[in-house]
């Protein structure tokens, strides 16, 4: 029998006991009616997206988790940011994932101004845009939140290029380093667009206003992520013959799929932020399952709360999640569909970062044997039936619970 899949990521979604949950990490101590439901259906483990205390970006992570090998793929995260904005990338540009900042006295004093309103970036970004010169074209654009994205043209030679990015609050930016003398011209480019960039935000209305409000600025731009086209070796449908669509909400994890060969299904009313609307975002994977075979459903926030180190923010963010996975339970044919569910990655609330430990995985529907595990958690799944598995080998898992993996031999 034919199924087909839904693959459900819900971004960091793992962690370690926090002390204020009574020692609970935040998805066992979250209120998961749905979670535990697809738990007690279907076979539970841990995974590792890359391998065993190997933290993994969300780039890398994604790409392994699609069957796709990161250190022969992967390339750098800006092509990925680029993709998923919408702008087109050739293999002579290199492109920076960039974040909007707040900067004190040459100190960064917050490295997402606060999580600005997308709107708000979008109209900062369109300034530095028309009132930013420099010796060669590029495109600033911004994304999600304080998130932005720059493509330079022509420049792919010179990636060898560091970031001014501290990684945190307190210190000063860092100067752009080079490992070569292509790499010394790009580096020079990103001294002087964000010189720039800086004396534009500093005279924004925006910010202006955000000052008089007593909310952190977005006057700086942190510039990290150099990345050029990956080699790509087979697009996800044509691998696996199959029609393969995503709803996601962040414009990196868009790019990774676009890159793979997914369809990007846009929804309104999701963010990728707190206040995204989790149900509109469910209703609208019940509805592309019509026409597609394989569907990525993406869900944010959870990592979020994890960077902010805010535990009962995370539990929350769960407990949504729970809500939105509730709906395609009740309105998908479980017999027919093959069903995962995993994060990315761990953020610990203590490393408000992502981190090396493995991350709870369920898969249940059609076909699937079951184990013991009756409800998720970090515990409960390392008792599971799928034990401890490395992420790429989970999509081949879901393709022949679908009956869509070809056997090899006689």
């Amino acid at each position: 029998m034919k199924r087909k899949g839904i693959f459900i990521l819900a971004d960091g979604l793992g962690d370690r006991p926090v002390k204020e949950l009574n020692g609970k990490t935040p998805l066992e101590y979250a209120n998961t009616p749905n979670l535990d439901r697809l738990a007690k259906m279907g076979i539970c483990g841990l995974q590792d997206p890359i391998s065993p205390g190997q933290p993994a970006g969300s780039d890398t992570a994604h790409l392994s988790l699609l069957g796709y090998d990161p250190y022969k793929t992967y390339r750098g995260r800006g092509y990925y940011e680029a993709l998923g904005a919408g702008i087109e990338v050739t293999e002579d540009d290199i492109a920076f994932r960039v974040n909007f900042a707040t900067i004190e006295n040459g100190v960064i004093t917050d490295r997402r101004a606060g999580r600005i309103a997308t709107e708000e970036a979008h109209e900062l970004a369109k300034a530095i845009q028309e009132q930013v010169k420099l010796p060669v074209d590029f495109v600033f654009k911004g994304a999600t939140s304080h998130r932005a994205v720059l493509v330079l043209r022509d420049l792919a030679k010179g990636y060898r290029v560091g970031e001014n990015d501290p990684h945190v609050e307190g210190k000063e930016p860092h100067p752009f380093e080079y490992g070569d003398e292509a790499s010394k011209k790009t580096a020079e480019i990103l001294e002087e667009f964000v010189k720039k960039a800086h004396e534009v935000l500093e005279r924004h209305p925006i910010n202006e206003r955000r000052r008089k409000e007593g909310k952190p600025v977005a006057n700086y731009l942190l510039v990290r992520g150099a990345g050029v086209a990956p080699d790509i070796p087979a697009k996800f449908p044509q691998q696996w013959r199959l029609k393969a669509g995503a709803i996601v909400a962040v414009a990196l994890v868009g790019g990774v799929l676009k890159a793979v060969g997914f369809d990007v299904i846009p929804v309104e009313g999701i963010t990728g932020e707190y206040d995204t609307d989790e149900m509109a975002k469910a209703r609208a994977a019940v509805k592309a399952l019509e026409e597609y075979d394989f569907l990525f459903v993406h869900f944010k926030p959870t990592d979020a709360a994890g960077h902010d180190g805010n535990a009962m923010r995370k539990v929350e963010m769960i407990e949504k999640l729970d809500r939105m996975v509730g709906y395609i339970l009740d309105n998908v044919d479980l017999e027919r569909t093959v069903i995962l569910l995993t994060g990315d990655h761990s953020t610990p609330i203590e490393v408000k970062n992502h981190s090396g430990d493995p991350v709870p995985v369920v898969i249940a529907g059609g076909g699937v044997r079951t184990d013991d595990v009756e409800a998720i958690g970090e515990r409960p799944c390392a008792k599971g039936g799928l034990g401890r598995v490395r992420g790429k080998y989970l999509v081949p898992i879901m393709m022949d619970l679908m009956g869509r993996a070809e056997k090899y031999g006689a």
